[in-house]
This record gives C-alpha cells, sequence and structure tokens, in this order.
C-alpha cells in the first residue's frame, strides 16, 4: 500500500531526509541530475549513472546522520558521491592490476581456441553471454544444473533454458559448418 503524503508548499531536503522513507523521493528528484552530472564529469557517463545510485542508496541508509542545521542536502550528496568516486577509482585499479596479471600469464583463451574445433569456438562465442555463461559452467565446469543456479544466482528453470538454448544454437552453428 503507498503512503500518500500531504502536499508541502516548499519542502526542504532536512525534512524530506528526517520524514517518512517516502519522502526521500523528492530529495532525489531534486539533486539526482546535479549529482550524476558531478559524477559523469568524475568518471565519464557510463559509470555516472550507476554510482549515481549508489549515492542515493548510500544516502537513503544514512539519512539520519544529515545534519538538519542545513537546508539543502546537495553538498551532502556530492560528498558521498567523491567517496562513491574513490572507491570506483579503487575498483577500478584492482581490475586493472588483475587485468595486467592475467595479460601476463598463458592465455588460456588462446589455448582454448587452439584446442577447439574453430566451428564450436565460433559458435560459442556467437552465443548470448548469459546462455555461454550457464552452459560452459555446466559442460566444462562440471556442474549440475542446481549447481549453475546457485552459482549464478538464477533459478533452475532459468538455468534448464539457457542450456537448452545454448545446444540448439551451438547444434545449429554446428550443423551449419560442416
Amino acid at each position: 500500500m503507498a503512503v500518500t503524503l500531504p502536499p508541502q508548499a516548499a519542502s526542504s531536503d532536512a525534512a524530506d531526509l528526517a520524514g517518512p522513507p517516502p519522502r526521500f523521493h523528492a530529495v532525489v528528484d531534486r539533486h539526482f541530475d546535479a549529482v550524476a552530472a558531478f559524477l559523469a564529469r568524475r568518471v565519464g557517463p557510463d559509470a555516472a549513472e550507476d554510482l549515481a545510485q549508489e549515492v542515493f542508496v548510500t544516502a537513503f541508509r544514512k539519512r539520519a546522520k544529515f545534519d538538519a542545521r542545513y537546508d539543502s542536502a546537495r553538498p551532502w550528496l556530492l560528498g558521498i558521491a567523491t567517496r562513491a568516486v574513490a572507491g570506483h577509482r579503487r575498483a577500478e585499479r584492482r581490475q586493472l592490476e588483475l587485468y595486467q596479471r592475467v595479460l601476463a600469464a598463458p592465455a588460456p583463451a588462446a589455448q582454448v581456441r587452439e584446442e577447439l574445433d574453430p566451428h564450436l569456438f565460433a559458435g560459442l562465442t556467437d552465443l548470448a553471454r548469459r546462455d555461454r555463461d550457464a552452459f560452459l559452467l555446466h559442460v566444462w565446469g562440471d556442474l549440475a544444473y542446481e549447481e549453475v543456479a546457485q552459482a549464478l544466482d538464477i533459478p533452475v528453470g532459468t538455468v534448464r533454458s539457457r542450456i537448452h538454448r545454448a545446444r540448439r544454437q551451438l547444434t545449429a552453428h554446428l550443423g551449419g559448418a560442416r
């Protein structure tokens, strides 16, 4: 059941943050564009929207800590955004370091490509990522459907559908390639 709020002439951020959870939407409506624009300048447009969502989730969780002496939540939100950017950059740096280590190691994809029939490799790369992940966890990872579901955090029925679709597409691909 939705909570209907009484209309307010000029709602302040402090009042909306201190009010019932549905009032938080007003804070999001007022400041989302400014936070997203700030983040886009810092991390680019691709990551900005995801980070903006993170900022508002964090703000919602920490809304009781907002200093009500201030009328606007914008500086507080941009502070949260700045910390989100730092976390994003740390994660990017860790990902880049991992990527560099992977590049320095022998390339298993190249080995797999050499070991696989080229038509099968092409068929696997043509599969949708979701279908390919489920199929390879089942076939190469030797996981049962239930284990694939657990690994991907999806229902078993979805795993069955994805593996069936992958098999059908691979069969069609290999049938047309030979």
